[in-house]
């Protein structure tokens, strides 16, 4: 493992993008620490269908990735994606106060995540073609770092304004308008694109024999390891109905995101700079004890002091896998397929999602909540069995 040089900067970039996730991350966990209760408390919806309309969700902002890095690739400019994916997610916030049913909650999220999914490839993709190798994982860390920022200041602000609304959700869900607005002003006027210095992918159709030959085994391994991981992991709106189901008043249950970003914010940065230095794969088997350690105690919790440890260690686990799997990914494929490389993975890792929240709501609704976080961290611990007994294959 090469050691970062310390006399590299930043670039600028980077820094813009950062400060873009952190400002629609704000808007969209404005929502989401109060959807979960929103949909369930208010609009009646099931666990199962909670799970299915999380995981169709996130699943699609996945494997929409997989296409806008392909296209990203294909015309070499990142910024009209990213104007693109951010743009449609702004216009979906005001669809969330305004919803009466599930049909509508289920477009918004549907609408928002494709807006993710446009955005996501190519701004990694973009993050990988500015940064210097040698501090790559730095540069990752820090704009995902950013992004969790974004994600404690959200829920935070939640809490403040249904104190001030009378705990209004439908009242405070308007709010989140105000930071997506910001997230395009920044986007158009602080990124300055600059003519790609590698010749444009030539492939016409997303996925085709010849490209995916392309990709070496430790790229196709990384591919693999990010689906395990997302089996292991399901959607944080489960977080959210373990703490209302401990009893947790509603002002407050939006501290459980606040606690697992801010846990997963001051860790995205330090995992990056430490995986310049040491073991990534290493850093990934660590993430994956904290997320075994995070279900046992979700599963066990008997107050709000251990459901709390719990959320914090699966903000630890975030922290050093999510930067970290981004930077194999950077890693392992070549320059000209970086936003392929990062679709095709995404892609894989949305199918994993849509699994993973769908069977967490069927175990929540037939055998509880404590059967479903016990079943995480056996998905976890197999997790961590293929990490020690499978090592990365040379590229």
């Amino acid at each position: 493992m090469a050691v970062a040089d310390h006399t590299i900067s930043i670039p600028r970039t980077v820094w813009v993008l950062g400060f873009v996730s952190l400002s629609m991350d704000l808007s969209s966990e404005l929502i989401h620490s109060l959807l979960p209760i929103f949909m369930v408390s208010t609009l009646g919806i099931s666990m199962l269908t909670l799970g299915v309309i999380e995981g169709i969700a996130e699943a699609t902002a996945l494997i929409a990735k997989v296409f806008s890095g392909m296209v990203s690739d294909l015309i070499r400019r990142r910024k009209v994606l990213l104007l693109l994916g951010y743009g449609l997610a702004a216009l979906t916030k005001p669809l969330f106060p305004m919803a009466h049913s599930a049909d509508t909650v289920f477009t918004a999220r549907f609408l928002d995540r494709i807006g993710k999914g446009i955005r996501g490839a190519p701004r990694d993709a973009l993050v990988a073609d500015v940064a210097p190798p040698a501090i790559r994982g730095t540069c990752f860390g820090l704009r995902q770092s950013m992004d969790t920022v974004g994600a404690v200041l959200g829920p935070l602000a939640a809490i403040l304004l249904l104190y001030l609304l009378n705990s209004n959700i439908q009242r405070v869900l308007w709010f989140a308008v105000l930071p997506a607005a910001v997230t395009m002003l920044l986007l158009w006027f602080g990124i300055r694109e600059t003519a790609p210095s590698e010749p444009a992918a030539t492939h016409r159709f997303p996925i085709r024999r010849a490209l995916l030959n392309r990709l070496a085994p430790a790229y196709w391994y990384v591919v693999a390891l990010g689906a395990i991981f997302t089996l292991a992991r399901f959607s944080e709106a489960f977080l959210v109905l373990r703490a209302q189901q401990m009893g947790l008043p509603t002002l407050w249950i939006p501290l459980v995101m606040v606690v697992m970003s801010l846990l997963y914010t001051v860790s995205a940065y330090p995992a990056g700079w430490l995986s310049d230095r040491l073991s990534r794969v290493a850093l990934l088997g660590a993430s994956l004890v904290m997320l075994i350690g995070a279900d046992l105690l979700l599963a066990q919790a008997t107050d709000t002091p251990m459901l709390m440890a719990g959320v914090a260690l699966w903000g630890l686990h975030m922290g050093f896998s999510q930067g970290l799997l981004a930077t194999l990914v950077a890693d392992t494929s070549p320059a000209e397929l970086k936003g392929t490389a990062f679709g095709l993975f995404n892609m894989v890792s949305g199918l994993a999602m849509l699994c993973a929240s769908v069977i967490a709501g069927w175990l929540w609704q037939k055998h509880g909540s404590v059967a479903t976080f016990y079943v995480g961290a056996v998905f976890a611990g197999l997790s961590l069995l293929v990490l020690l007994f499978r090592p990365m294959p040379a590229r």
